[in-house]
């Protein structure tokens, strides 16, 4: 594709990256074919090929409108469309950038600027968003539907966490939401992890990976939080932590481009290049484990959902089904299971309209096969998902430690032994 960015367009910073990456389209369309916004609403605008039209003329010059940010507001960042393309077209990055442009350019309304900040401030702090979801809970019967389905009416506590005891530690992730929407997810894969020899150890000072904030196109505070995150692992990565695990999929796409987006920061660039290069989902993990000494015998029908951070962004797809077919569950086919369910990050409340037609179309192919639990790897697609009050949806971990509690573990020495053989498998 021809490009011709106008001299404002040169200026921005990442300005040949957003050129680079235009003229890598070739306007082929395959995109359009597995695009969810695309697919309900049929209009060009609506998926990928005309949104990177879009961008073009906005990067040479053209004013963008209001009618410009709806259609880039639409978007669901899912990145199914560079799984499809053919020429490798990095479409998010350039939505990144479009994104700033327009959002700068095109003031949105004030309770369009409220509802972002809100978002923004309550996700992105565990404390600040603990608080709000205990009164959420008490006053969930009078709340609109679209908070209402957000609000578990029940979560499952955390368990006990097994001390610091083995050579091979890693880092965990905790989260901003995940701790209070289910913080027995957590608590599960440290035990797992235990079991096969691996400790983990949590960087209380480690915060929100900033992906709320940066999508939300509060771009520099996100990559402050990026900053802050490193700074709080740098000690432990410098003791010699040979992992930084991520248990929500969303979180482990963000963390592993940090390399990318603070290339240009001369105090950050090598050390974000050293924290990407750790960040790893928890079934990369457990995937290189000998699974088999965990002895599992599970007598459960799951259908698995493969959130988009994890199958498009961190290309593991079919990675959490292997590692369950390995552990002796019974999955069950799911068609399309390469669409999005309309979680997307925040897109469940910007777009809730478009976000519960994904959901629904996205259950009807998980209860296909009749499951008897949904089990997910992203705390926002297993609240979005649970929120249509259907087919429960867990976390895989949880399944994997919940059929562990009815395995004898006698062969303690065994496993550290290979977990000492395989260490290689972590980082």
């Amino acid at each position: 594709m021809q490009t011709h960015l106008s001299e404002q367009a040169r200026s921005l910073p990442r300005a040949q990256e957003a050129e680079a990456i235009l003229r890598s389209c070739v306007h082929c369309g395959f995109c359009n074919a597995t695009c969810p916004t695309y697919q309900l609403l049929g209009d060009e605008l609506d998926g990928p090929r005309g949104r990177i039209y879009l961008m073009k003329e906005l990067l040479e010059g053209q004013p963008p409108s209001a009618s410009t940010r709806q259609h880039l507001d639409r978007c669901l960042s899912c990145r199914n469309c560079e799984s499809t393309c053919p020429s490798g077209v990095k479409y998010h990055n350039l939505l990144d950038i479009g994104r700033a442009v327009v959002e700068e350019a095109v003031p949105r309304s004030l309770a369009e600027q409220s509802l972002r900040a809100g978002l923004r401030l309550v996700l992105a702090e565990p404390v600040v968003f603990s608080l709000l979801l205990r009164t959420g809970r008490a006053l969930r019967p009078v709340l609109p539907s679209t908070l209402r389905d957000k609000i578990p009416e029940e979560v499952r506590p955390a368990g006990n966490r097994p001390s610091v005891r083995h050579a091979r530690q890693v880092l965990m992730l905790e989260g901003c939401v995940q701790p209070s929407l289910s913080p027995n997810t957590n608590a599960a894969a440290a035990r797992v992890l235990d079991r096969l020899g691996i400790s983990t150890v949590a960087a209380r000072e480690a915060g929100c990976c900033g992906a709320v904030d940066y999508h939300l196109n509060a771009q520099e505070k996100g990559l402050a939080r990026a900053r802050r995150n490193i700074d709080a692992w740098w000690p432990a990565v410098e003791a010699g932590a040979q992992a930084i695990i991520m248990t929500a999929s969303g979180c482990g796409a963000f963390v592993k481009e940090y390399w990318q987006l603070l290339e240009r920061d001369p105090h950050y660039a090598d050390k974000a290049k050293r924290i990407s290069a750790l960040a790893v989902d928890l079934v990369e993990v457990l995937r290189a484990e000998p699974l088999q000494d965990l002895g599992l015998h599970p007598d459960l029908k799951i259908a698995c959902h493969c959130p988009c951070t994890l199958q498009h962004a961190q290309r593991l797809g079919g990675a959490v089904e292997e590692v369950l077919t390995r552990l002796g569950f019974n999955l069950t086919a799911v068609p399309d299971g390469h669409l999005c369910c309309g979680s997307a990050g925040t897109y469940s409340l910007t777009q809730p309209e478009l976000s519960r037609q994904l959901r629904d179309h996205k259950l009807n192919a998980l209860e296909s096969g009749r499951p008897q639990v949904i089990a997910t790897a992203n705390i926002g697609c297993q609240t979005h998902l649970n929120g249509a009050g259907r087919t429960p949806v867990r976390h895989w971990i949880e399944l994997v430690d919940e059929a562990l509690t009815h395995t004898p573990f006698h062969h303690h020495q065994t496993r550290t032994t290979h977990a000492d053989q395989a260490a290689t498998h972590l980082g």
